[in-house]
């Protein structure tokens, strides 16, 4: 039940989840030192409700930014709310036109002492920033967003769950920077876990997080509700506990070179052995033995703390497909993984195939 508002998004195609300026703050804090002198891109973020664009904005002088710029898509339900941009159709109707603001300085407009974000009018005040209507619909496939994403450094943003795997195959494709939010599941996409592999994408410092989102979507789970008011927010609000989300990026960050404490010394009766695959299964990360130089199975929460210069990342495992003892199969990337404990047949939900280096 934990899953059902993220879940019935999905099926929906819907992909409004607005994230809390905490949330930003909390992880962006760690990767200042590769802002400066960048163009940074939102390019799901309509500036008037993105928190990445006012986050940076506030921001743009202490991080030294060359240039900050936010697109958002007319398809969503809050764009134009609170600026009213409409175009019209051949028909005579209005509709509601995308568009983009790009920001190269930030001065003190309105004269109150401080960057004051309560309204980016004052930052389009200024001549050198900009809001223009976009040609297109804003989406971050079309031909307008694609000149963008060229034209910027780094990436930072909260990009449609249901079109994650697109998304990063375009900042792949184009060799970006980014620092993005996706559901913690995504490791496991054919499509994703190579590049995890492979090292072009690891984990940020947020990992596994359960966050809450402001959203356009109705919050009708009671349990969600509770866990939304605990945090001093008002689910009536749209305030939506989202589980299991993970921050995704290339920007090297010190946590990923930490030592990984082990002190476990490994036995065979406390580390079965696969039957279909040359390793033993970790059932915890702290469990992980430090003297063992074989392949392990361990946990997926494993890469939250995964240091490159300690351990490879050999594949990805499950048990979910290990069809019967002494099979062995892969599918999308995936390896069989099945083991015997005291005459009992155990397949491992998912493991993460590592090995000392």
């Amino acid at each position: 039940m934990a899953n059902k508002n993220l879940n019935a998004a999905k099926e929906a195609k819907k992909d409004e989840f607005y994230t809390q300026l905490t949330d930003i703050e909390n992880e962006l804090k760690h990767y200042r030192q590769h802002f400066r002198g960048k163009v940074i891109l939102c390019n799901c973020d309509d500036p008037y409700e993105s928190n990445f664009f006012k986050y940076f904005a506030n921001n743009f002088n202490a991080f030294g930014l060359k240039k900050l710029i936010a697109t958002c898509y007319n398809g969503s339900p809050i764009t134009g709310q609170e600026l009213p941009l409409f175009a019209i159709d051949e028909e005579g109707n209005e509709k509601k036109v995308a568009y983009k603001v790009e920001i190269t300085e930030v001065t003190d407009v309105n004269g109150d002492g401080r960057i004051d974000l309560a309204d980016v009018r004052y930052l389009l005040q200024n001549d050198k920033n900009m809001l223009s209507t976009l040609r297109e619909n804003g989406d971050f496939r079309s031909r307008e967003c694609i000149e963008l994403l060229k034209e910027a450094d780094i990436v930072v943003t909260n990009p449609p769950f249901s079109l994650f795997r697109e998304y990063v195959a375009q900042l792949m494709k184009y060799e970006k920077k980014f620092l993005i939010l996706g559901r913690m599941s995504a490791l496991h996409y054919s499509e994703i876990f190579p590049f995890i592999k492979n090292n072009k994408i690891w984990l940020g410092f947020g990992f596994n997080l359960s966050m809450v989102y402001k959203t356009p979507y109705e919050n009708t789970n009671e349990a969600n509700q509770k866990f939304v008011k605990a945090k001093g927010l008002d689910p009536n609000d749209n305030y939506i506990k989202v589980p299991a989300i993970t921050w995704y990026t290339n920007l090297d960050h010190k946590k990923r070179h930490e030592h990984l404490i082990t002190f476990r010394v490994y036995s065979p009766d406390d580390y079965p052995s696969y039957d279909n695959y040359d390793a033993i299964d970790v059932d915890e990360v702290v469990n992980i033995p430090k003297d063992y130089k074989g392949i392990m199975g361990v946990p997926d929460t494993y890469l939250g703390q995964h240091n490159p210069d300690e351990y490879e990342l050999i594949g990805i495992g499950s048990g979910k497909l290990a069809s019967s003892i002494g099979v062995k199969r892969n599918y999308r990337g995936r390896t069989d993984l099945a083991f015997t404990v005291n005459g009992q047949h155990k397949c491992p939900y998912s493991r993460i195939l590592i090995k000392k280096k």
